[in-house]
């Protein structure tokens, strides 16, 4: 049974960054790096945002609010994907969550980020 488990959330001072992890369990090597995934936001009272997207190519796509400062990489051994976030802002408070193409109505229960001005 595929899970995701994120975690590396909390609450920071604006400028400061974190790193964000997305486990999974329960995939096959291929599975994992033959499909994109991603890391979505929810901030209260708003729609679910897409913020970052690796590919199977390794290509990175980033909303244009957290560009430049977010980066996303993975740990094909942990299976294991990250999402670095630098000079972060009052804006990018949310619940995060990762998802994976293969498993798309699979969601975990997200990791909290807040970030105080």
């Amino acid at each position: 049974q595929v899970r995701l488990v994120e975690s590396g959330g909390g609450s920071v001072q604006a400028g400061e960054s974190l790193r964000l992890s997305c486990k999974i369990s329960g995939i096959i090597l291929s599975v994992f790096t033959g499909n994109s995934i991603s890391w979505y936001r929810q901030a209260p009272g708003k729609q679910r945002e897409l913020v970052a997207t690796l590919e199977s190519s390794r290509e990175t796509n980033y909303a244009d609010s957290v560009k430049g400062r977010f980066a996303i990489s993975r740990d094909n051994v942990k299976r294991t994907v990250y999402l670095q976030m630098n000079s972060l802002k009052p804006e990018d408070t949310a619940v995060y969550y990762c998802n994976h193409r293969a498993y798309m109505n699979l969601w975990g229960q997200g990791t909290q980020v807040t970030v105080s001005s």
